[in-house]
């Protein structure tokens, strides 16, 4: 007679509770990080000088143009170890997430700036502010405002992507679905039983976008 699923996930809740918390880790690291750097790529991508503005296009299309999954093993067996003389399998997620992020919230900032009206810098500048003081008090005010719904957007997504990270063993659903999976030699259980917490997750996320974007647009 098979073990009981419910015994099973039962066992396994500490690890999934465990598991859960650390994926939510795992996103906002990758969303704090990576609109950190992205940001910075954003002002890279648009100085005028194409010799300096080279190496965050570059960026952009690297991350942009290769798979999440290959990033990971490259930052986890190369990178990292290349650093730190050993791998870190939570660093490595962390860092291969932000990294990725970074590239795809760099053209979300960019759309951002580019939706203001090129007026607003006209008249900043009329008033005595200089390019940097227009951007910062003027147009990246209204640009954020913005981009957060689509940010949001970005996190959900990231919610998901960093399921990947599980082939480096970093602790988090996946992982513990497959340790769950391997132990009992079942399928079913742990990947429905993960599947049903990244939905909770995604939706809750889904659900305060929606909210975040009525207010904005009340706004």
């Amino acid at each position: 007679m098979g073990v009981n699923p419910l015994d099973i996930i039962r066992e396994y809740l500490p690890f999934l509770a465990s598991g859960t918390l650390f994926t939510i880790g795992f996103s906002l690291g990758g969303i704090i990080f990576g609109t950190i750097l992205g940001l910075f790529i954003c002002f890279g991508k648009r100085i005028r000088n194409k010799l300096l503005r080279a190496p965050f296009v570059c960026y952009i299309t690297f991350f942009r143009g290769t798979p999440l999954y290959v990033q990971i093993l490259i930052i986890h067996f190369g990178l990292v170890p290349l650093i730190f003389h050993q791998s870190n399998g939570i660093l490595a997620g962390v860092i291969a997430l932000s990294l990725n992020e970074a590239a795809y919230i760099a053209e979300v900032f960019r759309a951002g700036i580019q939706s203001i009206d090129e007026g607003q810098t006209e008249a900043a500048r009329s008033l005595g502010m200089d390019r940097f003081q227009a951007m910062r008090y003027v147009i990246l005010p209204q640009a954020v405002r913005r981009v957060l719904p689509p940010m949001g957007n970005e996190f959900i997504s990231l919610i998901k992507d960093s399921s990947l990270i599980a082939a480096i063993a970093a602790p988090e659903l996946t992982y513990w679905a497959q340790a769950m999976g391997a132990q009992y030699a079942i399928v079913w259980t742990p990947y429905l039983t993960i599947s049903f917490i990244y939905l909770i997750l995604t939706l809750t996320m889904s659900y305060l976008v929606n909210r975040l974007e009525r207010r904005m647009a009340t706004k």
